[in-house]
């Protein structure tokens, strides 16, 4: 008798294993990838559903930053990573659905080599002028662009991203010239246009909205194609002067390509509650993101539209960066 509760509790752990092998769980914490620096739009949404995510699938979540080539390293990472639900892509438009069609050599397929689990949100995105560039409109910006030709420096989130296409854009359009800085990532950026080592940016409203509020950083124009709520006095590109001008964000969780059915529904069906929750989606509209899940295959075809789109813009404009 003194041995059947051991044998019995280890007949009933094993069994509880194989039960949580099936639906692709253990004991190891799930990992959200931030392909890009602290601070920015990504790294801050994905830090806002992270305890959520953790709660309703009882695994701790790791949120982790792995900055480089315009979100592409933390692309490639994830992507290259066994796919079993524990490693997880925080990807948005540029390492999905800009980056394909503006490098010529990246080290991942954003279509083949990514299992989509949920969109989170869309997000618009800003122009930005630092504290110390006197310019109040893009129409005096794109004048003074003008006048003096790669001049007024322009930061981004980091080359390749849906920022720095956007500012491509924007000359294209207009026939300014500006100089595009680089950063890996938002919160870099956004710390040197608020001490002047920039003169503007091109930002996720997600990030920049503390400092729009605050009143630290001057906001010009929306680049969506309709003002929106959380700014609106604020004119879009089109109404600027800059007809046709429409851009945004997406973001949502994506895994490894042959990560399980049920694992993808498992993390789907949790996620889709995270966001879902009235404190999360309050939490996203006051940074300026409109929240919303999807089924995967909802995601999976708005990273192919996007792919069309960007690809498009990317031709007429003549875009593609080494």
């Amino acid at each position: 008798m003194r041995f059947r509760i051991p044998l019995v509790a280890l007949f009933a752990g094993a069994l509880l294993a194989m039960e949580a092998s099936a639906q692709g769980l253990s004991a190891r914490p799930i990992r959200l990838v931030v392909p890009y620096a602290p601070g920015g739009n990504v790294d801050i949404s994905a830090r806002i559903v992270g305890p959520g995510l953790s709660e309703l699938t009882k695994q701790t979540v790791i949120v982790e930053n792995r900055p480089g080539g315009g979100g592409n390293v933390g692309a490639a990472l994830v992507a290259k990573a066994t796919p079993d639900g524990h490693t997880l892509l925080v990807g948005s438009s540029g390492p999905l659905s800009v980056n394909p069609v503006v490098f010529k050599d990246i080290p991942y397929d954003s279509v083949k080599d990514f299992a989509p689990v949920s969109l989170v949100q869309i997000v618009p995105l800003v122009v930005l002028v630092s504290p110390k560039f006197e310019v109040g409109s893009v129409k005096e910006l794109v004048a003074r662009a003008k006048a003096a030709p790669g001049k007024i420096t322009m930061a981004s989130a980091g080359s390749g991203t849906t920022n720095h296409f956007a500012i491509e854009l924007l000359s294209a359009l207009t026939g300014a010239k500006f100089l595009h800085v680089p950063y890996k990532g938002s919160g870099p950026a956004l710390g040197e246009l608020l001490g002047g080592q920039v003169n503007t940016m091109v930002d996720q409203l997600t990030s920049s909205m503390g400092f729009i509020k605050d009143g630290k950083l001057r906001v010009i124009a929306v680049t969506a194609a309709k003002r929106v709520s959380a700014l609106p006095t604020v004119p879009t590109l089109a109404e600027s002067g800059v007809p046709n001008y429409e851009a945004s964000t997406y973001l949502g969780l994506l895994a490894p390509a042959g990560t399980p059915r049920e694992v993808i529904g498992k993390l789907n069906a949790a996620l889709r509650k995270v966001v879902e929750t009235p404190a999360v989606q309050e939490r996203f509209r006051g940074l300026g993101a409109d929240p919303g899940a999807s089924t995967p295959e909802e995601f999976a075809r708005m990273i192919r539209e996007e792919l069309v789109k960007w690809r498009a813009l990317a031709k007429s404009a003549n875009l593609q960066f080494n």
